[in-house]
């Protein structure tokens, strides 16, 4: 009796799995297959694909969903387009919206697309989806949008002087990395010599010779494109440098000299001008006081034509003979004794008093 209740729950078991992998097997399923990481150059086209097949189970409305798969997973995704009830619907950025576009038929189970003009900044993980009650199935497929590396530049360092180590060089300023260099000779081998740097771009040529002139060519690459540049090297005889230091130092002299001459030619400057203003100084110190003015002349001179004699005196010439002094207060008097008679006396009526020198006018009032 337990032998027979075993065996019934063995084939219940093995019927359900039976079932369930032919419901499986006939429900939705999204078929493409491929690569689930596309790599592609920026500005080269892409196209992602979602095939997919029906089973006779599913009924319900057909919908396809193509969405940026958020790289938060507590944030949506972004829907970009759809198709549902036999209409398609542009969701995308206006940028992105002119260049995406179903390729097949969603409704015939292709819901495959393709986008142009593919830019760096598009680099994402695209997820078609496919829903049609009950059936329901997606693919995930990660694009990254490489960007080509652009011309490189050329150019040497530590110059080409023979017996010296020369350094070539190489670099490009766009590119997605990794970038890799590699350094080839045009004609003939590579210099015994040379050792060269695939991330830097840098060739270093130890004890350099004329054997080793000529064209080297530099070609940078990624994972979607490669460019290169040329250089040609030359070899130069060493330059006497013990000539250029004694050159060199022969030009700071002669140019401290001739500092040192512009200084003294500058103070003697100033020295001069100071002797020329001290001589000006004393000549207006020694300088002769100005004569009086003709107009002061004739104002004494006619002061001296409207004097008018006084009754009692009598008067001389300067020249023969000086009036006496004697102080009286603050002015002095002058009087001519040797012309009025000693014993005269005069009426009261007629006595005048004696006059005053006045220093302003220069006679006596």
């Amino acid at each position: 009796m337990v032998k027979r209740c075993i065996g019934c729950q063995v084939s219940l078991v093995v019927l359900f799995a039976v079932v369930v992998c032919l419901d499986h097997a006939a429900a939705l399923q999204v078929t493409s297959t491929g690569p689930q990481t596309v790599k592609k150059a920026q500005g080269e086209n892409v196209i992602l694909g979602c095939t997919y097949s029906e089973s006779p189970s599913d009924v319900g409305q057909l919908d396809v969903e193509w969405s940026i798969v958020s790289p938060d997973m507590t944030q949506k995704d972004n829907l970009i387009l759809a198709y549902s009830g036999g209409q398609e619907y542009q969701l995308a950025s206006p940028d992105l919206k002119s260049r995406l576009k179903f390729v097949g038929d969603p409704s015939r189970g292709d819901a495959t697309i393709s986008i142009t003009s593919l830019r760096a900044s598009e680099t994402a993980t695209y997820q078609c989806k496919v829903k049609k009650p009950p059936g329901i199935d997606s693919r995930k497929i990660t694009l990254i949008v490489l960007v080509r590396p652009s011309v490189p530049k050329c150019w040497v360092e530590n110059g080409e002087e023979i017996g010296s180590s020369v350094s070539l060089r190489c670099k490009s300023s766009e590119g997605s990395i990794p970038l890799t260099y590699k350094w080839t000779r045009e004609a003939g081998s590579m210099p015994a010599t040379a050792t060269q740097n695939p991330q830097t771009g840098q060739l270093l040529i130890s004890n350099h010779s004329q054997s080793y002139t000529g064209s080297y060519i530099c070609e940078v690459s990624n994972e979607v494109g490669k460019e290169q540049c040329k250089y040609t090297l030359k070899a130069y005889n060493p330059t006497n440098k013990a000539g250029i230091i004694a050159g060199a130092v022969i030009g700071a002299l002669l140019l401290l000299l001739l500092l040192l001459l512009l200084i003294w030619l500058l103070i003697c400057c100033c020295q001069k001008r100071r002797y020329q203003k001290e001589t000006a100084n004393e000549i207006k110190e020694d300088a002769a006081a100005p004569e009086s003015r003709p107009a002061s002349r004739h104002s004494s001179y006619r002061s001296i034509r409207s004097y008018h004699t006084h009754h009692g005196i009598i008067y001389n010439s300067m020249k023969n003979s000086q009036p006496n002094r004697t102080q009286s207060g603050h002015s002095n008097t002058y009087t001519d004794r040797s012309q009025v008679p000693p014993q005269v006396s005069l009426p009261a009526s007629d006595y005048k008093p004696p006059l005053r020198y006045d220093s302003r006018y220069g006679y006596p009032v």
